[in-house]
């Protein structure tokens, strides 16, 4: 089962999302940006958080239904590849 994003990841709620997906980083495999509206560079740095979890471990995070701002905000940022969101 995938990992829902909420549709607002600003500062205001990106530590507890970090930690609430590292509780559940089995999870994390599937990231799931369906509901992702509102939005800034913070979200990238939760990503990068669980994605460097799931590497420990020899997994990666799987991105899916991202919307083109969160790609652009990746290839600014340079984590595209990192993120699979080339």
């Amino acid at each position: 089962m995938p990992f829902f994003l909420p549709s607002k990841v600003t500062q205001e709620n990106a530590v507890q999302l970090e930690k609430d997906g590292l509780l559940n980083e089995a999870s994390l495999q599937t990231v799931d940006c369906s509901s992702l509206i509102d939005f800034d560079s913070t979200v990238l740095t939760v990503l990068a958080a669980w994605q460097k979890a799931l590497l420990v471990k020899g997994q990666q995070i799987s991105i899916v239904h991202a919307p083109e701002k969160l790609k652009v905000l990746a290839g600014v940022y340079g984590v595209s590849e990192l993120m699979g969101l080339v």
